[in-house]
């Protein structure tokens, strides 16, 4: 069953970090079964609080979404993330069709 990581963006408190974040991140997708459906496009909040950005990635089980989450490559990029912004980020299990 497909599995989506979501992650939410509230916002940037570190542009230097940050940026150093969206440089080494994209190296952690390579070989990894991700595909994207929603990248930083145009964000609407319809309720809540504003949302500054959001990322939706498809994953063919919620193992391999783990997996990717996990990954050493991945792992080295997000503290650089942390540093720089705050997200929410979530797994969530899809329906079968």
């Amino acid at each position: 069953m497909s599995a989506y990581i979501v992650y939410v963006r509230d916002r940037i408190t570190d542009p230097e970090e940050f940026k150093i974040y969206q440089e080494t991140a994209p190296a952690a997708s390579a070989g990894q079964p991700i595909t994207p459906l929603a990248f930083y496009g145009a964000v609407e909040t319809l309720e809540g609080l504003p949302v500054d950005g959001a990322v939706i990635l498809e994953f063919p089980t919620v193992a391999d979404a783990k997996a990717s989450y996990n990954s050493t490559l991945y792992q080295e990029a997000l503290k650089h993330r942390l540093k720089g912004a705050e997200y929410r980020v979530f797994i969530i299990e899809g329906i079968e069709k």
